[in-house]
C-alpha cells in the first residue's frame, strides 16, 4: 500500500498528525507513507519513523513570485515528483482549499474532511475537490482528528495511545535540565514573565537548570529578561534550526510551556510535560490522560495558570515518569 498524507502547516498541526503514520503502518504492515509539507517543517517529518518521501510545498513562498521563472520551474518540478508515484490513498488531513488543491496533484484516491470540527481550520470548499468526504466526530482533539480520518478512509480501527515516532538524536544534558517554552504567535496565550521567574527559582533551588529557546527580537528578549532574573543557573539558547532544536530539547529532563509549536514537540518527544492554558481549549491540542500521556498535563486557569498549580502539577509529572 502507498499513501500520502497532505498536512502543510503549522508546526503544531504537523506535529499532531505524526501518529497517522504509525497507524496506517500497523493495520497495514509494509506499507509506504509519504507527506507534503511546507520546507520550514520538512527536517521535522523527516525524523517521523517509518516516513517515507516528504515533499517540500512551498506555497508560501510560490504566491509572493507566482509570476517568475524561478518559481513556475519550481512548481513545475513538484508536480512531477508528486506525480512519479501512483497511491492507494492521498490524504488530506487539513481540510483548506489550499491543502486539497495540493491533494488534487497527485494520482490516486483522494480523501478529506467533509465538516468542521471545533476549534479547527476547516474550509467547506475543500470537500468538493476530494473523491470521498468523511464525516468526523465534531468535537475531538486534533490528534484525533487526524488518526480517525485515516482510519476511516484506509479501513482499519484506531487503537491505543498515539506514537508519534519523532526521533530525537541529541546527547542527554550532564545536569538535570528544564525547558522553559515561553514563546507563542498570540500574546493572550502567554505566561507573565514574573511567573517564569518564581517557577524558575524554585526549579533552580530544587537541582535543575533552566534553558530558554528564543526565535527573534521579542522572544530573545523576553528570555534575556528571565533568565537573568532567575540567576546563572538559567541561559538562553541561541537561534537554532529546527532540527537542533528537536535534538537539544529530547537530551533535557523536561519542558515547562505555554500553547505552542515547541510545547507539542515536548509530549511527540515524551518528554515529562506541563502545558499551560489561559484559556479552556486543552481538550482541543493539550496532552490527554487518553492519550496515555501519564507524565505530561496540560492546565488552563483564567486569566492564567498560578505557580502553586504548576508547581504541584510538575511534581506529578515528574513522579510519574520516574515510576
Amino acid at each position: 500500500m502507498r499513501v500520502l498524507l497532505v498536512k502543510l502547516s503549522s508546526l503544531g498541526d504537523v506535529v499532531h498528525a505524526m501518529p497517522v503514520v504509525h497507524d496506517i503502518q500497523a493495520a497495514h504492515p509494509g506499507a509506504v507513507v509519504d507527506w507534503v509539507v511546507e520546507p520550514g517543517f520538512a527536517p521535522l517529518v523527516r525524523r517521523v519513523a517509518g516516513i517515507g518521501t516528504v515533499f517540500e510545498c512551498a506555497q508560501r513562498r510560490w504566491r509572493k513570485a507566482w509570476w517568475t521563472k524561478a518559481v513556475r520551474e519550481e512548481r513545475r518540478a513538484f508536480r512531477e515528483a508528486l506525480r512519479a508515484s501512483e497511491y492507494d490513498a492521498v490524504i488530506d488531513l487539513q481540510g483548506l482549499t489550499k491543502s486539497v488543491l495540493v491533494a488534487r496533484q497527485a494520482r490516486g484516491k483522494r480523501y478529506g474532511l467533509a465538516n468542521r470540527t471545533d476549534g479547527s481550520g476547516y474550509e467547506a470548499p475543500a470537500r468538493w475537490f476530494v473523491d470521498e468526504a468523511i464525516p468526523i466526530t465534531p468535537h475531538i482533539h486534533a490528534l484525533d482528528r487526524s488518526r480517525e480520518l485515516a482510519a476511516k478512509a484506509l479501513g482499519y480501527t484506531v487503537s491505543g495511545p498515539p506514537v508519534f515516532g519523532l526521533q530525537s538524536h541529541g546527547p542527554r544534558c550532564d545536569v538535570p535540565t528544564l525547558v522553559f517554552v515561553h514563546g507563542t504567535s498570540r500574546d493572550d496565550k502567554l505566561w507573565p514573565e514574573a511567573n517564569w521567574i518564581e517557577f524558575g527559582q524554585r526549579c533552580v533551588s530544587s537541582g535543575f537548570s533552566v534553558v530558554l529557546p528564543q526565535a527573534g527580537d521579542v522572544e530573545r528578549e523576553r528570555a534575556g529578561r528571565i533568565a537573568a532574573a532567575i540567576g546563572p543557573q538559567a541561559s538562553v539558547w541561541p537561534p537554532m534550526s529546527l532540527d537542533a532544536l528537536v535534538d537539544r530539547m529530547g537530551g533535557t529532563q523536561g519542558v515547562i510551556g505555554v500553547d505552542s509549536g515547541l510545547s507539542h514537540i515536548a509530549v511527540a518527544l515524551d518528554l515529562p510535560h506541563v502545558q499551560l492554558y489561559n484559556f479552556p481549549t486543552a481538550w482541543r491540542t493539550g496532552p490527554q490522560v487518553s492519550h496515555g500521556h501519564r507524565h505530561q498535563a496540560s492546565l488552563e486557569r483564567d486569566p492564567t495558570p498560578e505557580v502553586d498549580l504548576v508547581w504541584a502539577a510538575w511534581q506529578v509529572v515528574r513522579r510519574a515518569a520516574r515510576s
